[in-house]
């Protein structure tokens, strides 16, 4: 039997960094009851706890529950208090040389000239993002900006010409996220078996890009078995399932 069930979180869990509505904290949190839960997306700690633990109601067994903030370069377990156990960070003239390219690729794909909400790019200490229109759109517009993920697409291509030495992947309703090369989340859930003592095959990921270039496709390269999900409607049906059998 599976020992370890792991999520995406935007598209997957929550829509795009909306905090996990009461229907899903409290499956996650019946799950906890039964196995270990992991969470693995590319926004970084503050914005994992807003979403995911602070959502869940008292009594939740947190020291079952696995934090892997972007893309898994880093990791956080609860002992007590949360601590992070490594993160793979980006040093400063590695930022340089990514915000650069990531300027010059942006601007020759004509995608400088759309409106943003925010700053378009974050420095998540592991990870670079970029967001289409900002990191403060709202739900409706970032689901109409890149819907068939075209522009993502073309700028990905352009980004993987230029960062031969990084990770390229396309993440969330509209941004791009970028990690040191072999850091995505197939990454991530080695790190996560090695940490949890749980072997890869005992293990199952639920995300909403598991397609090639997308950010939840590293998951299925590991030999992890992956169940690709249309939106968290879709995730509340199979958690409900889940916690239906294991609690039998």
């Amino acid at each position: 039997m599976k020992q370890l069930m792991a999520f995406d979180l935007d598209g997957t869990l929550a829509e795009s960094k909306a905090p996990l509505d009461d229907e899903v904290a409290g499956l996650l949190a019946a799950l906890l009851s039964f196995a270990q839960v992991a969470v693995i997306s590319g926004g970084d700690w503050p914005q994992f706890k807003k979403q995911v633990v602070d959502r869940l109601p008292p009594g939740a067994e947190l020291g079952r529950l696995w934090i892997l903030p972007t893309a898994g370069a880093k990791l956080f377990r609860f002992a007590g208090e949360w601590r992070q156990a490594y993160s793979e960070a980006i040093t400063p003239a590695e930022k340089a040389h990514i915000l650069k390219e990531l300027d010059r690729a942006i601007k020759a794909a004509g995608l400088d000239r759309d409106p943003a909400w925010g700053p378009r790019i974050e420095d998540r200490g592991t990870q670079i993002t970029y967001s289409g229109i900002g990191q403060k759109a709202p739900l409706e517009a970032k689901e109409a900006w890149d819907p068939d993920r075209r522009k993502r697409l073309q700028l990905q291509e352009m980004l993987r010409r230029t960062l031969t030495e990084w990770s390229v992947n396309i993440g969330g309703t509209t941004s791009i996220d970028i990690t040191r090369a072999g850091i995505d989340k197939g990454f991530g859930l080695r790190k996560l078996a090695a940490e949890s003592g749980v072997p890869l095959e005992d293990m199952v990921f639920l995300g909403d890009s598991i397609f090639p270039g997308g950010n939840d496709y590293p998951a299925v390269t590991v030999g992890v078995d992956a169940v690709a999900v249309r939106d968290v409607q879709e995730t509340k049906s199979i958690l409900h399932a889940l916690t239906l059998w294991l609690g039998r």
